[in-house]
C-alpha cells in the first residue's frame, strides 16, 4: 500500500544550492522540507564570487536588490609572477548584460536565501541529517536523524541531495564520483590588508621556479568591508593536514586535522608574494583545505537527484562551483514543479542530467586547466573568456528539450540564455524598462511576441501562458504593448519578421518560431516536455 506523501520534495543540505532549490520550488507552490545536519550556518567566506548569470536568476526571483545591497563589485584581477605584474584582467562585459561580477561571503549568501525561503514558509531543520533512503514507483522513503531527538521516517515524491562533496545521497544512489585530487594543500583566511591596491581587484601572485612549476601562490578576493579579503595560499609543511584515506573525497576545509593557521602564517606569505607591502589584521577565521576534481556519472536516478558539490567538485578558480550548483537547482526545480502539478510527465526529469551534466563536465575541465596553467593562458579571446566565466554562455542547444532553430544562425536559439535588453517603454511609465523588469517574479513559461507594429504581433491564444508583446521602435508611443524604443530587443533577439519566443522558467529559450505558427509551436513544445526525446 502506498504511503501518503508528507512533503513533495525533501532537500538534504541547506547551503546555497539546497536553499536555491527550496526557493525555486516554494515560489512555484511545491511543498518541501529542507534539512541540514549542521546546528548553525558556518561563518566561513568559502564561496565568494557571484556570477552575473546568478544575479539574473536572483532578479527573476525578486531577490537581487537584497544581494546588491550586501555585495561588493569584482572589477578584475592583478596577476603577478616573481614580483612583476604580467597581466591585468578587467572583468568587462557587453553593455546589455545587466549585472557585473560581485563578491559576497557564502554566509551572507546563505543568510539572504534563508530569509527568502522562510518568507515562503520553509525553514531549515537544523541538526537533522539524512541517514538512508529507499525509492519505489510512488515516491521516496527517507530516514532522518535529529539532534533534538530520535529518528523520523519521511515520505516524499522526490529527494534532492545538495549535501556536498561527502554526499549521503550520492553514496546511497551508488553514483560513481571519478576524478582526482591536487597534492597541494592550501590555507584560507578572512583578513584585512592595509595596502593601496585598486578597489574591487583581486590578486593572484605566484613564484615560478626554474623548472617552470609554481612553488608559491597567493590569491586574494575582495570582500565587503574596508580592505577585507579572502586570501588563499599554499600551506607550509609544518601546517600540513593528514591526507584523506581510501575513497574519502579530499575536498574542502580540513576540520580538526593539522594546525589552524595563525595570522603570522598568512602574513609571511603576503610578505613574500604580495605586489604591495601590507600589514594584515582583523582575521575572522582561517583553515587548511584541499581540492579535488570529480564528477558523477549521472545527476540522478528515478526520483532522487544530486546537485552542486554532491555532483561536481573542482578548483575554486573563477568562482564557478557555487554558481554552477545554483543553476543546477534552478534547472531541476522548475521541472519538478511541473511534474508535481501534473503539467508534465516524469520523463521531463531525465532532461536534468542531459542538460546539466555536460555543463558540469566543462566547468570541471576548465577550472582544473585554469588552476594549473592560469586563467591568463586560456585559448579563448578575452570577450569569450569573460562571457564564459560569467556563465552567460551556458546553453542546452544539444539537450533533449531544444526545439528546432528558426531565424539567423547567430541569433539566440532554443536552449540559449534569453538575453536581457534595455529600453522598453510603455504608454504609461515615464521611464524605460529592462526585459528583466518585465519578467521579474514570474514563475512559469513566458511567451514573447514580437512584431514591428501591434497588428503584426496580433493577439494569440497562449493557453493561459503569461504573454509579453513587444513592438518595434517605429510603432506609435501609445501602442498598448512594450515598445522596443532603443532597438535593443531587435538587436539582441534578431527576430525574423514577426517572431515568437518561449522563455523557460530558468531564463533559457524553449522555442523560437514564426508568429503565424505560435499555437502549433507552443503545443509542440509542451507536448515534448511530457516525453522529451532521448538523445
Amino acid at each position: 500500500m502506498a504511503h501518503a506523501h508528507s512533503t513533495d520534495v525533501l532537500i538534504a543540505g541547506a547551503g546555497p544550492v539546497g536553499l536555491s532549490a527550496a526557493a525555486e520550488l516554494r515560489r512555484r507552490g511545491v511543498s518541501c522540507r529542507l534539512i541540514d545536519k549542521l546546528p548553525a550556518r558556518l561563518p566561513y567566506a568559502k564561496a565568494v564570487g557571484i556570477q552575473p548569470r546568478t544575479l539574473e536568476i536572483w532578479d527573476r526571483m525578486g531577490l537581487v536588490r537584497t544581494v546588491l545591497e550586501a555585495a561588493v563589485p569584482m572589477r578584475g584581477q592583478l596577476i603577478h609572477v616573481n614580483g612583476s605584474e604580467v597581466a591585468r584582467i578587467d572583468l568587462a562585459l557587453p553593455p546589455e548584460v545587466p549585472y557585473g561580477f560581485a563578491a559576497l561571503p557564502q554566509y551572507e549568501t546563505e543568510r539572504i536565501l534563508e530569509e527568502y525561503v522562510a518568507g515562503l514558509g520553509t525553514r531549515i531543520e537544523r541538526g537533522t541529517g539524512l541517514m538512508s533512503f529507499a525509492q519505489d514507483a510512488d515516491g521516496v522513503t527517507a530516514r532522518l536523524s535529529s539532534d533534538a531527538g530520535g529518528d523520523e521516517e519521511v515520505r516524499c515524491r522526490f529527494l534532492i541531495g545538495c549535501d556536498g562533496a561527502h554526499s549521503t545521497v550520492r553514496k546511497g544512489l551508488g553514483l560513481s564520483f571519478e576524478g582526482g585530487a591536487f597534492t597541494e594543500e592550501y590555507m584560507l583566511a578572512d583578513v584585512v590588508a592595509d595596502w593601496d591596491l585598486p578597489h574591487g581587484y583581486g590578486v593572484r601572485a605566484s613564484h615560478v621556479g626554474e623548472d617552470g612549476s609554481t612553488d608559491d601562490l597567493l590569491v586574494c578576493i575582495p570582500l565587503p568591508g574596508s580592505g577585507r579579503y579572502r586570501m588563499s595560499m599554499l600551506v607550509p609543511p609544518e601546517l600540513s593536514a593528514a591526507a584523506a584515506e581510501g575513497d574519502e573525497v579530499a575536498h574542502g576545509l580540513e576540520g580538526g586535522r593539522g594546525h589552524v593557521p595563525e595570522l603570522s602564517d598568512i602574513q609571511a606569505v603576503v610578505d613574500r608574494l604580495a605586489p604591495r607591502s601590507a600589514t594584515l589584521s582583523g582575521m575572522r577565521w582561517a583553515s587548511v583545505f584541499r581540492i579535488s576534481h570529480r564528477i558523477v556519472d549521472r545527476y540522478g536516478d528515478g526520483r532522487v537527484f544530486v546537485a552542486g558539490d554532491a555532483a561536481h567538485i573542482h578548483p575554486p578558480t573563477g568562482a564557478q562551483g557555487m554558481n554552477t550548483g545554483i543553476q543546477d537547482a534552478c534547472n531541476l526545480a522548475w521541472k519538478i514543479a511541473l511534474v508535481v502539478r501534473g503539467e508534465a510527465g516524469p520523463a521531463l526529469l531525465t532532461s536534468y542530467d542531459a542538460e546539466r551534466r555536460p555543463v558540469g563536465e566543462e566547468v570541471v575541465g576548465r577550472t582544473v586547466r585554469h588552476a594549473t596553467k592560469g586563467i591568463e593562458n586560456d585559448a579563448d579571446d578575452l570577450e569569450t573568456l569573460m562571457l564564459r566565466e560569467a556563465q552567460l554562455l551556458v546553453g542546452y542547444r544539444d539537450g533533449p528539450l531544444a526545439t528546432a532553430p528558426y531565424g539567423p544562425d547567430d541569433a539566440p536559439q532554443p536552449g540559449d540564455r534569453a538575453p536581457d535588453c534595455a529600453g522598453l517603454t510603455t504608454p504609461v511609465a515615464a521611464y524605460p524598462l529592462r526585459l528583466l523588469d518585465v519578467l521579474r517574479e514570474l514563475t512559469g513559461h513566458v511567451l514573447l511576441l514580437y512584431g514591428e507594429k501591434i497588428a503584426d504581433a496580433g493577439v494569440v491564444d497562449a493557453g493561459g501562458l503569461h504573454t509579453v508583446t513587444v513592438v518595434g521602435r517605429d510603432a506609435p508611443p501609445d501602442t498598448p504593448a512594450y515598445r522596443d524604443a532603443a532597438g535593443e530587443f531587435a538587436r539582441l533577439y534578431r527576430p525574423d519578421g514577426p517572431t515568437g519566443f518561449l522563455v523557460r522558467p530558468d531564463g533559457h529559450l524553449g522555442a523560437r518560431f514564426p508568429l503565424a505558427g505560435t499555437a502549433e509551436a507552443v503545443a509542440g513544445y509542451f507536448a515534448a516536455l511530457s516525453a522529451p526525446p532521448q538523445r
